[in-house]
């Protein structure tokens, strides 16, 4: 069995449009690192899409997991309840910020948590409106793919979407838009396009993920939630890809100082199980009646004793210290390749704690061809690296935060390698 014959069977039993990063297929990993079914190593910058907070197959997550598996893997929430869903559900409500008393649901997906959360603010509102923002990615069904902020590849072909949906800008300050460029932005759809008065909800990542790492400040976060507070419009914050440590808080929204009225989590929640959920405030969770929300599969007890792992992890282990750290160790190794030669291709360093990213440019101009490039020439190297945004140029790492300080050098050092052949190969 080689990479090979794996890819060539995967072409002719899976449908092209479940696309993949790289053309090898995983045998194992442990904590940061993965070995292919050929046997070869690579350190992994992408953790799974920002699930692998805690790594690869953490010792107190898989010990958790099996003692579940020995009791019970199913029931169905709804037809036969659980204690652990309900620790969950109590441990997260105390960790969302603010006063409000809270209440927390379970899903399985990141799509799920965010119709859902819609689901709530149209119930708890009456109204139906709900406002995005550009280069925003929220999930692939039909509701998320309309609240998405990027047509390609997510929403070619997938139309129509559904009404009463409406998408500002977000602010990219080294694209040129300001903050204060997108709240005229919002107050132009106020005029334009709909009476605030039929808004549920604006949603947003305070960290925007597949958009391009791009950071809503504190003094922006708190004007937006001004905003909701004026017009009686819900705040959701999307936390799917930023929560569980990764920016140095358990929740990114802590960064900013507000209260949320909800908040979507999946991800990282649960170390690499299926786990979504909606925690929000008490009054605003109860708007559905009873069987107004649910799922077969919502909540897994499998799910649940991973996530209540995790938490364990991030308090044991001070993981939001750790990413603070990565954040620090990592942004200074770029700013200094970007005196080097790399200097002329890196732009815009930015991170949140350990949400790192930069962008690669042709001049003043975005360049996806080199992201692209680099991402095939360090897996080659045997480092998995990610790119994202929607200019196509920005290089994420989410490399897993347990992982040991010698590793992420050895990652950078071939980040770094892999950037300067790129560089070379070019001219």
């Amino acid at each position: 069995m080689d990479n090979s014959s794996l890819s060539a069977r995967r072409d002719n039993a899976v449908p092209r449009g479940v696309a993949t990063a790289t053309n090898v297929f995983a045998d194992r990993a442990e904590n940061a690192e993965l070995w292919d079914v050929e046997g070869k190593r690579f350190i992994d910058f992408a953790g799974g899409i920002a699930v692998l907070n805690t790594g690869h197959r953490h010792p107190t997550v898989m010990s958790r997991v099996q003692e579940q598996m020995e009791r019970f893997t199913h029931t169905a929430y709804q037809v036969v309840p659980y204690e652990s869903y309900v620790e969950l559900a109590e441990r997260l409500n105390k960790i969302a910020p603010g006063p409000t008393p809270k209440k927390t649901l379970f899903l399985t997906t990141g799509a799920e948590a965010v119709e859902n959360a819609i689901k709530i603010a149209r119930a708890h509102t009456g109204r139906p409106g709900v406002i995005a923002f550009s280069g925003g990615f929220h999930g692939r069904t039909n509701l998320t793919m309309g609240l998405t902020g990027k047509v390609v590849p997510y929403k070619v072909g997938f139309g129509p979407f559904p009404a009463d949906i409406f998408h500002v800008p977000y602010p990219m300050a080294n694209h040129g838009i300001s903050e204060e460029d997108s709240l005229a932005a919002l107050n132009t759809v106020f005029k334009a396009d709909v009476d605030p008065n039929r808004i549920a909800a604006i949603i947003i990542e305070p960290v925007q993920g597949e958009g391009g790492f791009y950071i809503a400040s504190p003094e922006f976060m708190q004007k937006l939630r001004a905003i909701c507070d004026e017009h009686g419009i819900l705040l959701i914050a999307d936390e799917i890809q930023t929560g569980f440590a990764r920016t140095g808080r358990t929740l990114a929204i802590e960064h900013a100082g507000i209260e949320p009225d909800m908040i979507t989590i999946a991800k990282s929640l649960a170390g690499g199980f299926p786990l979504s959920g909606v925690i929000g405030k008490a009054e605003i969770m109860d708007a559905p009646a009873p069987g107004g929300l649910g799922g077969t599969y919502g909540g897994s007890p499998i799910g649940c004793a991973a996530a209540l792992a995790v938490l364990d992890v991030i308090e044991a282990e001070k993981l939001n210290d750790k990413a603070e750290m990565l954040g620090e160790k990592t942004v200074a190794r770029l700013r200094d390749f970007s005196k080097t030669n790399a200097g002329a291709v890196i732009g815009d360093i930015r991170n949140l704690g350990g949400m790192i990213a930069f962008e690669l440019m042709e001049g003043d101009a975005p360049d996806p061809a080199l992201a692209k490039a680099l991402c095939a020439k360090a897996m080659e190297n045997g480092l998995i690296l990610l790119s994202c945004g929607i200019y196509g140029n920005t290089i994420r790492i989410l490399v897993p935060l347990t992982a040991e300080d010698a590793l992420v050098d050895e990652g950078l050092d071939v980040l770094e390698a892999s950037l300067a052949q790129c560089i070379s190969d070019a001219r």
